[in-house]
Parts: structure tokens; sequence; C-alpha cells
């Protein structure tokens, strides 16, 4: 029953019982009603478009995501038409978002959905689980903003709200596990209202409830917020970053992944593609390359192969050049 936890979960929970929880709702909802984004895949309840937007959304910003959401559902605006199509199309229709791992599952799981589940996304949250790709926000999600279910899952930004609101401050560092937020996530959820609770969470977190700077002179549920008496202090002992601090990039795999990939989706899409000639795939991702970079430019390669993101081919000639003939290796989307 939302309200109510177990004592063996949430012993060190200050408040077991969320007495002010159906105030607390009723604010939060009211907030999301006034102040909630306009978010293009909050006008559907398709659990296909859903589905694309949060797997989208896994560490990538809002504002960044829109634009791939509405070019990748232009594209593939059913569980079909992404189940039909070769994950090298799916691969140029995701673009540069990053994270390209997230398209093979997708592709995957489109495939699964039209083969064993007559092509309509699960609504029950274990079935999401089993699928590639989906942990427990992503089935939650899914369940929650598709099919209605009164469900509780946390993100980043919940995650943060949660803690604060019912537990205390979450830095220096969280009180309580992730075991004991996820029921926490349950029980506050408002009986046939967890589509607006949920992404009013979500919104709250990052408007309102951010990780620096929280606005609690503006926020409406500040007088029942656990956190508030001493999240300023708390913040003040975490350290800064240096200002100007230039990010840091792992310059041998991450980056060149990307550029590689970059180069594969460039590339003309035929039934007969037969890819890039290795060293000139090299000069195009780095204008410093040589000959002797070939065995670090192989495993960026060999790396992306492995997670279903490139195919790799030799070129052979077809006439006799004499005794073993080095390969020509060419790269490829898969």
């Amino acid at each position: 029953m939302a309200g109510t936890f177990s004592n063996r979960i949430v012993h060190d929970v200050p408040d077991p019982h969320l007495s002010h929880l159906a105030k607390i709702q009723d604010a939060l909802v009211a907030w999301f009603a006034e102040h909630g984004r306009d978010l293009p895949w909050r006008h559907t309840r398709d659990p296909w478009r859903i589905l694309v937007s949060e797997i989208m959304l896994q560490q990538i910003q809002v504002a960044r995501a829109i634009p791939f959401y509405e070019t990748f559902i232009e594209r593939f605006p059913t569980v079909q038409a992404l189940a039909d199509a070769p994950l090298a199309d799916a691969i140029r229709a995701w673009g540069d978002l990053g994270r390209y791992r997230r398209i093979v599952n997708l592709h995957r799981t489109a495939r699964i959905v039209v083969d064993a589940h007559d092509g309509r996304v699960p609504a029950d949250e274990a079935v999401l689980r089993t699928l590639p790709g989906i942990g427990p926000y992503t089935a939650g999600a899914v369940a929650c903003f598709a099919y209605g279910t009164d469900t509780g899952f946390i993100d980043t930004n919940m995650r943060r709200v949660l803690h604060r609101l019912f537990v205390g401050p979450d830095v220096p560092e969280p009180i309580v596990t992730d075991r004991v937020l996820r029921a926490l996530a349950v029980a506050a959820v408002p009986t046939g209202r967890s589509w607006d609770w949920n992404q009013g969470l979500m919104d709250f977190g990052a408007g309102v409830c951010t990780a620096r700077k929280p606005i609690c002179d503006r926020c409406p549920i500040a007088i029942y917020c656990r956190a508030k008496p001493s999240i300023r202090a708390a913040l003040d002992t975490v350290p800064r970053k240096p200002a100007g601090a230039a990010p840091r990039y792992d310059t041998t795999n991450r980056y060149y992944r990307g550029r590689v990939l970059a180069e594969l989706r460039a590339l003309p899409a035929a039934p007969t593609e037969v890819g890039i000639p290795m060293p000139e795939l090299g000069t195009r991702v780095r204008a410093d390359f040589r000959p002797t970079d070939l065995p670090w430019l192989q495993g960026v390669v060999d790396g992306l192969a492995k997670d279903g993101l490139a195919a790799i081919a030799e070129d052979r000639p077809t006439y006799d050049p004499g005794p073993e003939p080095l390969p020509r290796l060419r790269v490829k989307l898969p």
C-alpha cells in the first residue's frame, strides 16, 4: 500500500509512514501542472515511442535528445519498422547521439518484441526487464508513462528529490541505499496519478531541487523537506571543480569510437557496400594518422565489432599476386 514501509526496509529512515505524503503529492502534482516541461514524448502514450525516448535519455541531457528522438521516430515510427530494418540503418538513424550500444540493444529488443510479444511492447515491468538494455528505471518508466501503472522508479533527479524530501541531505554521501529509495519511490506514488507524479519528480529535480543549487525559497514542498534545514551546509562540504577546468576524454576509446562510427555512417547505404579500407579510415578520423597507428585503429574497430557496431572484412585481390598475399581490411556498419 502506498505510503507505508516495512520497518525492516526503512528502519533508518525518519517518518517511515510518510505522514505528510498526501500534501506532498498534491503540491508536487500542482507544481508540475504549471511548470512541467513540454517534451515531445509527453504527447503520446505509445509504448514504442516512450521506450525510444527513455533509451535515448539514459545519461543524455533532455535538450540534446529531442532532435535525435524526432528524427529516429520519423524513420522508425513503430517497433515493426525497426525490427524489419538492418542494424546499419538503425545506427545511421541514431546519428551521433552517443552510447551506441543502446541502439544495438534497442534493435535486438524490437525484434524480440515482434517475434515473442506480437509486436507490442510489454506492459509488465518484470517482462520488460528481460529485454536487452532495459533495467528497473526504464521498465518502470514504460509501465507508468505508456500504460498508466501506479509504479515507482528512480533516475538521478528522482533519487535526489526523494532522498532530500523523505530522508535528509544526500551529500556528502547518501544516507540510505538505492534499494530503500526504490521502496520510497513505490510507496510515494499517488494512486491514479502516477504519470503526473513521476514526471513531476523528474522536472522538479531538474529545475528546483538541483544537485548544487537547490531553490529552497521557491520550493512548494520545502515545509515538509527533511533536508532543508541542513542542505546548504551539507553542499558546502562538497569539493567544487576548478573554474574553467577542461573536460577529460579517453581519446583512445570513446572519442575515436564516435569518430569511426561517424565515418561509417557517412558511407553509402547499399546492399553492395564494401566498407572503407583501414588506412583510409585512419586518415579520416585522425589528421596525424600514420601507418604505424594501424594497430591502435584496429583495437578501436575491434571494440566496435565486439559491441555489434561494426563489421570487418578481408579484401583479397582477385588475381594471383603470389604466395600468402596480405589481406586488406575494410570496415563497415554491421
